[in-house]
């Protein structure tokens, strides 16, 4: 028996500003659906759901609902200016009886009813759009990106509410591990088509791969028809004018049909440039902590983080993860403990607050007058991994138009956002890189290329994330922060966390991990050798005699990087490789003797 429909749109069409965004769009969502609706950033699907709530009216076509099926959507900035705190817009709608839920979902989703909403952060503003509509229990659920600034709890929390649930929904994120686990057809929104395949999230970049394949396909087939049918324009139509008119007609046919396809839109081109290598140490923590008043954030703890290792920080919103960076960063001081950075260190910081970016200025300015890209003298110019290049070309590599130039960032979506400001960091050297939630508002394209550059950085890389598939697929370490100011590194990714964790918060005990090492207890003074006096003095001298070996390497490298050194000087270019690699052992063997000695001094 076929199932019912909750909700169909009949041959829609939809302009904005002179583009087309959907055109003759016809779509069903039947009972039970668990739809993923996936697209590129500015493809349309928040416009699409906006269309099924009944927001915004279609130019042409029909949206229709059956008598009695509720819609319920929970947009990603809501209006909650006619209420007074969180829980009176939650509620409101629902009856006396009904009300629990809104308390259970708060629970689950970690806000406070009682917050008033002047002060609420856009997060908690989002949360309570959540609650309200798990609250309201629609026969059709439309959710644009709930899992945005959910912590891993509550995001877990909600996977379990909807995988319950009897309702169909339509569901907008970039988290995968959501994805996957939640759907079991998939809507495609891409350049202006909507397609739909009755398999989960999982299958959909097969199938993404098949369609274009097939587009590939096609369209090299068309262009050798027209180039034989151009071929054949010049060549014969002179003897055969009059008789073949309809071939030419058929030929201008044939070139529109080819001018008319959109080229699917590429990847954004980021590029990481290391920048000068830092020393093997990069960072250095002994004992550290922090607490704010009452609350401990933070108990001593010890991490050591060597060159190239990608530490992901995971733990419940508020738990301190910012905190703890900025400690490691020397953004902020520990109330006790030592902060200890390697040589050589340029950070690179993409924050979650998005604060680097004035939203009252344009995106031309917000690249281009900044003082660390400025090229002095060219005002449409800006520096690019120690190379000028156009503004508007470079913001073209982060998928922005040139109409996009001059307006202000505050314009912008939140993917949007998320891309400029990975544009402005792309564009200096780093070789520590320091990211703050930054799968927030990313398309699943970016998220993977963002992934690949990362596997390909030279640099070490401090995470935060509450993104469960991204955490596996970066990160070497794990430090989860277990509230109560406990932190406990574990080797390798969430799924490897998750697998070492034990079933109990207070068991005493974690996994050693394999780079950073949790601090261990301190031996009694009678068992510590301490440094001899010659010691001290190697230790002290050291980080130049470090300094000096890097400086050195430098040079060589840019040498030996010069064209056809080694046919115009062989005997510099032997020499000068040869020294390369004396300085190379010389560097190793100092870092590890630095690292023997501070270790030996700390007991």
């Amino acid at each position: 028996m076929a199932r019912a429909p909750l909700l169909q749109l009949t041959d829609i069409s939809l302009t904005f500003g002179g583009n087309p965004v959907f055109d003759g769009l016809d779509l069903t969502v039947q009972q039970g659906d668990r739809l993923a609706l996936v697209g590129r950033n500015g493809s349309g699907k928040s416009t699409l759901m906006k269309v099924m709530a009944g927001l915004v009216e279609p130019d042409a076509g029909q949206v229709i609902t059956p008598a009695g099926t509720r819609v319920g959507y929970m947009e990603q900035d809501p209006d909650l200016s006619a209420f007074a705190t969180l829980g009176d817009f939650a509620r409101a709608g629902l009856g006396d009886a009904e009300g629990y839920r809104v308390e259970m979902a708060a629970e689950g989703l970690k806000f406070d009813p009682d917050r008033p909403v002047a002060t609420a952060s856009g997060g908690e503003r989002r949360r309570a759009a959540l609650a309200r509509l798990l609250a309201e229990a629609p026969e059709l659920m439309l959710l644009d990106e709930p899992t945005n600034h959910l912590d891993i709890e509550a995001i877990g929390w909600l996977e379990e509410q909807l995988a319950a649930t009897r309702a169909g929904f339509v569901l907008i994120s970039h988290d995968r591990a959501f994805l996957r686990a939640l759907t079991r057809a998939t809507l495609w929104i891409d350049r202006g088509e909507v397609r739909r395949q009755d398999r989960g999230f999982e299958h959909f970049e097969d199938w993404r791969e098949t369609v274009w394949a097939a587009e590939d396909e096609a369209r090299h087939k068309l262009d050798r028809k027209i180039k034989a049918e151009a071929r054949w324009a010049v060549e014969g139509i002179s003897a055969r004018r009059k008789r073949n008119q309809g071939r030419v007609r058929a030929l201008a046919a044939l070139r529109e049909e080819r001018a008319g396809q959109i080229r699917r839109q590429g990847t954004a081109a980021m590029e990481l440039d290391a920048g000068p290598q830092s020393g093997k140490r990069v960072i250095d923590a002994k004992g550290i902590s922090k607490s704010f008043g009452e609350r401990a954030i933070l108990k001593p703890f010890d991490l050591r983080v060597l060159r190239g290792d990608r530490v992901a920080f995971v733990g419940p919103n508020g738990v301190g993860k910012t905190t703890l960076i900025k400690m490691l960063t020397g953004e902020i001081a520990p109330d006790t403990g030592t902060v200890k950075h390697g040589t050589n260190l340029e950070i690179a910081v993409f924050d979650q607050a998005r604060s680097a970016i004035d939203e009252t200025v344009t995106l031309w300015d917000a690249l281009a007058g900044d003082p660390s890209m400025r090229v002095s003298g060219r005002s449409d110019q800006v520096m690019v991994r120690g190379n000028p290049r156009h503004v508007v070309a470079y913001l073209k590599d982060f998928l922005f138009d040139e109409a996009q130039a001059r307006a202000p960032v505050g314009s912008l979506s939140g993917g949007e956002k998320a891309r400029l400001l990975l544009a402005r960091i792309m564009a200096k050297p780093s070789n520590l890189l320091v990211l703050d939630e930054p799968t927030n508002d990313l398309d699943v394209e970016t998220l993977d290329l963002l992934q690949d550059i990362l596997g390909d950085y030279d640099g070490t890389v401090l995470l935060v994330s509450h993104d469960r598939d991204f955490i596996d697929r970066v990160a070497t370490t794990t430090v989860a922060m277990e509230g109560d100011g406990r932190a406990v590194i574990y080797p390798g990714g969430w799924s490897d966390y998750r697998a070492q964790r034990p079933e109990t918060a207070a068991a005493p005990e974690a996994p050693k991990p394999a780079v950073a090492a949790a601090r261990p207890a301190p031996k009694p003074a009678a068992e510590r050798a301490g440094l001899s006096f010659t010691e001290k003095k190697r230790l002290e001298a050291l980080p130049a005699v470090i300094e000096r070996l890097e400086a050195e390497i430098g040079k060589l490298t840019e040498f030996l990087a010069q064209p056809d050194l080694f046919q115009t000087a062989p005997a510099k270019f032997a020499k000068a490789s040869e020294g390369l690699a004396e300085r190379q052992q010389a560097l190793a063997a100092a870092e590890e003797e630095w690292l023997e000695l501070a270790e030996k001094d700390q007991g």
